[in-house]
């Protein structure tokens, strides 16, 4: 294996910017790790396309190999306790794509602690269209219905047309909660609604800055995936006993509240942090994604693309034009 070649999506610093290419490169060039993976499938995230723009809040060193998400079949594994030759594994954050060559190359060589076993519920493009975002929104479910139930009120979903968001809006509907979704897309009130989303609410209304400590109680729960003000507004907007999770920060990483909702309403705000989630509860969230938690409607969420189509939809993705997920099959 050692000589093996393989197409690789490159990004560059060159000239003070940086610049994407497909390359040629060979498995020698991988990192020094215990399991080698032939990847099928990744997908692209915000993170990915942040990898791919020169962020080093992301990738500090380049050229580098972006993808946070991967699944494929182990070429080879030190780790013969855990993992076969032949068997089929997803790897989904941890540094991968980040610091470590990604998913969108054919060949990724990572540490066997980050890989998972694909359920035999589950193919592979079906764990890409849920990757790390669609495990994250997992990861949220799975917190907040803990606390909350179905006849306990309606969910709100921010960022609802985002890939955390999309499969949230779609995991909650399957699970019986009445979903209302936020989103600053018109253009998409029928693809939330197809999701599942009992209404829409318009993003506009739910970021406007409200210096009211607290509002009336709507919501039984919520998932928040942008931060800023829709955040503090959610918090504000919780019924008594509320949980709101939170993961992402695309608005704001900023918080401008009391701790009224906290003290009076008994609000509780749970952080997602998909990086480093602990491998057991990480499990426990595939297997349900790959059962009962599946959305019905998987299919139709994502759009399918090939390596040369990757840059263009990259650009898209932090134009904020795309919806659901993005699927690259690095066979195509």
């Amino acid at each position: 294996m050692e000589n093996t070649k393989f197409k690789a999506f490159m990004v560059e610093e060159q000239d003070g910017g940086f610049v994407r290419n497909i390359k040629t490169r060979s498995v020698n060039d991988l990192p020094e790790n215990d399991l080698l993976i032939r990847v099928r499938y990744s997908s692209l995230n915000y993170k990915d396309a942040l990898s791919a723009s020169g962020n080093r809040g992301v990738t500090r060193n380049y050229p580098h190999t972006p993808g946070i998400d991967a699944v494929g079949t182990v070429v080879s594994t030190d780790n013969k306790k855990k993992f076969r030759e032949g068997e089929e594994v997803i790897v989904t954050s941890y540094d991968l794509g980040m610091n470590t060559a990604g998913g969108y190359g054919q060949y990724i060589r990572v540490p066997s602690e980050w890989a998972v076993k694909l359920p035999e519920e589950m193919s592979m493009k079906e764990s890409m269209i849920i990757g790390t975002a669609g495990l994250t929104a997992g990861m949220s479910v799975f917190r907040l219905t803990q606390h909350v139930k179905p006849e306990n009120g309606k969910i709100v979903v921010s960022g609802a047309t985002g890939g955390v968001g999309a499969l949230s809006v779609a995991i909650l509907t399957k699970l019986g909660f009445e979903v209302s979704a936020i989103s600053g897309k018109e253009k998409e009130h029928d693809f939330l609604l197809k999701l599942g989303a009992s209404e829409v609410i318009a993003r506009k209304d739910f970021e406007q800055e409200n210096t009211r400590p607290m509002v009336k109680g709507c919501f039984a729960g919520a998932i928040d995936t942008v931060g800023g003000s829709i955040l503090d507004n959610i918090i504000k907007s919780m019924q008594p006993m509320g949980v709101v999770t939170c993961c992402g920060n695309v608005a704001s990483a900023q918080l401008n509240l009391t701790v009224f909702p906290f003290i009076l309403r008994g609000i509780s705000l749970i952080g997602i942090d998909s990086q480093n989630y602990p491998m057991a509860d990480r499990e426990i969230v595939w297997n349900k994604l790959a059962k009962n938690w599946k959305p019905d409607n998987l299919m139709e969420v994502y759009n399918e693309i090939s390596f040369t189509e990757l840059s263009d939809n990259i650009d898209l993705i932090l134009d904020g034009k795309l919806k659901g997920r993005t699927v690259l099959d690095l066979e195509a």
